[in-house]
């Protein structure tokens, strides 16, 4: 840059912000790239900037350097990119949510239609493990400057009442714990969060729990979506996407999948490699 006047940068909700470079330092090392090459890119990125650069150039910048570096940690940089890409209904991102607490050990169905005291409710995902028993709805917005306000929780939490009253009806679930759920891949409003709290609901979004939102999950597990890879194409993960496939680890274990689609063996070999180097890099990280 050619002073050290600080540089707006333009949102994609339209907002403007002066340009903190921790925060890109943040998301590089999130990808487990070294201090060298976030060094590089980090100036790279700033000898770039002009007043009112969209966030989403800086983005681009960045996921070119380290896609020239390394695949998996572009992959991994891709990540909140990749949750848009669940879509463009949100059935995509409700199996995502569902695949991931199904690692975690839940019983999960996707779709439900549940029975409430007054009426039917199309329930997203249902969740049961031991004694605990959840009704989740999962916003999903494409674009990064949406958030789920204060309604989603209200609207959840009224349903969720109807719901519950009749699963307590329910031989052997009068004892059982009840709960509702509200899970965003983007972020949720203040009062979103003080309803829902105050409310009883469990909240997940990108994130939120701190240190425990979409994000830092999928990080920590390794349970990336397959729309993090870059070697597929749009209408390639779309293909899979409709067959229901979500996750990367599914096509590691699965790389007929692939030619099912019409990949041919080669390209199918470096995907199914990107794949896998992309799952294991958490062990590669920690072991850094």
């Amino acid at each position: 840059m050619a002073s050290n006047k600080p540089i707006l940068v333009t949102k994609y909700s339209g907002e403007t912000e002066v340009f903190n470079p921790e925060k890109l330092l943040h998301a590089l090392k999130k990808t487990g790239a070294g201090e060298k090459l976030v060094t590089d890119i980090l100036i790279d990125v700033e000898s770039r900037l002009y007043e009112g650069i969209p966030t989403k150039k800086i983005y681009k910048m960045a996921m070119s350097k380290l896609k020239s570096r390394s695949k998996p940690m572009a992959a991994r940089f891709h990540l909140k990119q990749a949750i848009m890409e669940l879509g463009p209904s949100g059935f995509p991102f409700e199996n995502f949510v569902a695949a991931l607490l199904k690692e975690q050990g839940f019983a999960v169905q996707v779709g439900v239609t549940a029975e409430g005291k007054c009426v039917k409710h199309e329930v997203d995902v249902i969740a049961e493990k031991d004694n605990r028993h959840f009704m989740i709805e999962c916003k999903y917005h494409n674009q990064p400057g949406n958030v789920s306000n204060v309604k989603i929780p209200l609207y959840v939490h009224s349903r969720f009442l109807d719901v519950e009253e009749q699963w307590k009806q329910i031989p052997g679930h009068s004892m059982k714990f009840h709960q509702g759920w509200v899970v965003t891949n983007t972020r949720l409003t203040t009062d979103a969060v003080q309803y829902g709290s105050c409310a009883g609901l469990h909240l997940w979004s990108w994130d939120y729990p701190y240190g425990q939102g979409l994000k830092d999950i999928i990080d920590e597990t390794g349970l990336y979506p397959l729309t993090c890879l870059t070697t597929l194409s749009a209408r390639e993960k779309n293909e899979l996407l409709n067959k229901h496939i979500v996750m990367c680890k599914e096509l590691c274990h699965n790389p007929q999948l692939l030619s099912q689609i019409g990949i041919e063996k080669e390209r199918a070999e470096r995907i199914i490699k990107e794949g896998n180097e992309l799952c294991h890099s958490l062990i590669q990280k920690k072991n850094h």
